[in-house]
């Protein structure tokens, strides 16, 4: 039974690893039970449905409904037939007697922490039905169950107890390694139950914390100064504002990025002036050179006009002489 559980848990770890629901903040802090049916069970699928139907009522009345927060704990099932009658009818109707055994283990390090037997007898038209008619008369408020998770929880609060430091050595590597993130997840696992391991990775949660945001912070830092090096205009500084403007107000670069926003801010007020100066002095220039091309037209203008007299000048001077006779006006 336990190898059969054992490739469950395997089965489950892996298929959670592409889970899409939604993680919310709540999720960390609690001890939670993802349930599973596996595809081996030999009963019918509908049976199966209503199986992991049964198993989340049951997580969720004791407050550990499962999450893809933290898939390594996992209530999961098995159903043995003990006995099968054919009663005669009309209608004809099978009885199933069968053992439900329901575990509670770890999905990664395959452990089992807690068992329970359920009796529980099916009716049906069919055998499908027998199977759903058997996991309905499952009693979620039942204190054998009852007894059964608070072992379970006891047993995980007890895990978490023995490997603290070993989650928080695991947590330590993968801060030298910069795996900040894949730190802080591991660390937020630990559930508030567990009160010394929970403080003590509460500790170490605000040390990966701080030395992320600080790494990450120099990083963005040190793209906004490359990006500002290499273009030192307002397209530059538009860009590197970006960057810093993603640093956490909390790292302790901030003080160095401010100093940048002013160098920044400085070189750009500087380059607008320069910008302006250039443009009055461009526009005085202009003025001149317009002044003098009015001149240099006038005085063009000029020449053209006694150019055309001197044409005629001179064509007049090549004309034949004009002899005027006695003329009488009158």
């Amino acid at each position: 039974m336990k190898k059969l559980l054992f490739t469950i848990l395997i089965a489950l770890h892996i298929t959670n690893s592409n889970a899409q629901e939604v993680i919310k903040l709540d999720d960390f802090g609690r001890i939670a039970l993802n349930t599973y049916v596996s595809n081996d069970l030999k009963i019918p699928l509908e049976a199966k449905n209503q199986l992991e139907i049964k198993l989340k009522q049951i997580a969720s009345k004791y407050g550990m409904a499962g999450t893809a927060a933290n898939p390594r704990f996992i209530l999961t099932a098995s159903v043995s037939i003990t006995t099968k009658d054919i009663v005669a009818g009309p209608p004809q109707m099978i009885a199933q007697n069968m053992d439900i055994t329901l575990f509670v283990g770890d999905a990664i390090e395959n452990k089992v922490f807690a068992n329970t037997i359920i009796t529980s007898k099916g009716v049906g038209t069919n055998e499908n039905k027998a199977f759903i008619d058997a996991i309905k008369q499952i009693n979620v408020q039942s204190k054998d169950l009852k007894a059964f998770l608070e072992e379970a929880k006891t047993k995980i609060v007890s895990y978490y107890a023995t490997q603290c430091d070993f989650i928080i050595n695991k947590a330590e590597a993968l801060k030298g390694q910069e795996a900040y993130n894949e730190a802080l997840y591991n660390l937020a696992l630990v559930p508030d139950i567990c009160k010394d391991c929970y403080f003590k990775c509460l500790n170490e949660m605000s040390i990966v914390y701080d030395l992320k945001i600080n790494s990450e912070g120099k990083k963005l830092l040190d793209k906004a100064i490359t990006t500002w090096a290499a273009n030192p205009n307002q397209e530059g500084a538009n860009e590197a504002t970006e960057f810093i403007k993603q640093i956490n107000p909390k790292s302790k670069c901030i003080p160095d990025a401010s100093k940048l926003l002013k160098s920044i801010n400085s070189k750009l007020i500087a380059d607008e002036k320069e910008r302006v100066r250039k443009q009055e002095e461009y526009e005085k220039r202009q003025q001149k050179i317009d002044a003098e091309n009015a001149k240099l037209q006038a005085a063009l203008e000029k020449e053209r006009i006694n150019a055309y007299r001197q044409i005629a000048v001179e064509y007049a001077k090549n004309q034949p002489a004009v002899i005027y006779r006695n003329i009488y006006w009158y």
